[in-house]
């Protein structure tokens, strides 16, 4: 990782990554998996290389951030509880 994620090392890292509007104020959770397809494993995925070719799916806005966190959604919760 030399100059920053690739979509995969994202995936494999258990991160999400969150857009927002800022001129709308609306936020979106990036399917990471989607763009790993689209754009190839090994595409850069920082901000600066995504962000110039975003825009906001309601209003059409280009004032986009991006925000990079842990994905700690819970995972356990998913899974059927089977009592014996």
């Amino acid at each position: 990782m030399s100059d920053g994620w690739t979509f995969q090392e994202l995936i494999e890292a258990g991160m999400s990554v969150t857009g927002g509007c800022l001129d709308c104020r609306r936020h979106h959770k990036l399917d990471l998996p989607a763009l790993r397809d689209r754009f190839g494993a090994d595409a850069p995925a920082m901000e600066w290389d995504l962000r110039p070719r975003m825009k906001c799916g309601v209003c059409g806005g280009k004032r986009i951030t991006l925000t990079y966190s842990p994905d700690t959604s819970p995972k356990e919760l998913h899974r059927k509880i089977v009592l014996s």
